[in-house]
């Protein structure tokens, strides 16, 4: 197993060992592949834990019934509903009674207080940084107070962040050097400085020679806001 996969194994046994009934039902049946993709290629990538976050979470409906969502994360006042969306028969043959129910269901859940986060399949599977990155950024907006260290970010780092943002890919020295003319040694110095401030964090498998370094988006964020 690699490390997100025994993460994962735990992290369904403690939620299947406080269950029961059909709470312990819906959870083994319920979470499947869609449910285990988001966790691997977004959530997982964004945040390395699964702190504060419910897998089939129970809530009571507008209609006093029960519905699960696929994901909760709670955090002090912050409640996210996540929902993963395969198209597939469930949208295809869906009736006009059934996507009318479902729209009211997520209205409700926006009057009590839940911000509603909603990601195709498709997207978890072919655009999984622009959902790690709407993720983030929304719990970076609530706790990016968190960081108790100096993060102060440069006019430079301000604008590799920017660059890195816009290339949509894990940002190497050789894009530094196309960019802003510098030399190769000063492009890896400044990557690994914003890597040690946790601005970036390594790209990829390997951490004793790193090539590329992706957005640490929580913490970007934080600092920008504090400038």
């Amino acid at each position: 197993m690699d490390e997100f996969q025994l993460a994962h194994y735990a992290f369904i046994a403690k939620h299947l060992a406080k269950r029961e009934g059909q709470r312990l039902k819906r959870l083994k049946e319920g979470h499947g592949y869609a449910e285990t993709s988001f966790l691997r290629y977004i959530w997982w990538k964004a945040f390395g834990n699964f702190d504060d976050l419910h897998p089939e979470y129970e809530i009571k409906d507008f209609r006093d019934g029960t519905r699960f969502l696929d994901f909760a994360y709670i955090r002090h006042s912050l409640k996210i509903a996540i929902e993963i969306d395969g198209f597939g028969p469930h949208y295809t043959e869906i009736t006009r009674a059934q996507f009318s129910d479902q729209l009211i269901r997520q209205n409700h859940l926006v009057l009590d207080g839940w911000k509603v986060f909603r990601f195709s399949l498709d997207d978890v599977k072919n655009r999984p940084r622009m959902c790690e990155q709407i993720l983030q950024q929304c719990i970076g907006k609530y706790f990016g107070d968190f960081f108790s260290q100096d993060h102060s970010m440069s006019y430079i780092e301000r604008e590799i962040i920017r660059l890195a943002n816009s290339i949509e890919k894990p940002i190497r020295p050789v894009d530094i050097q196309k960019s802003f003319q510098f030399g190769q040694g000063k492009s890896q110095r400044i990557l690994k400085a914003m890597c040690a401030k946790a601005f970036l964090k390594p790209a990829g498998q390997g951490t004793s020679r790193i090539r590329s370094y992706s957005v640490n988006q929580t913490l970007v964020l934080a600092s920008w806001e504090k400038s």
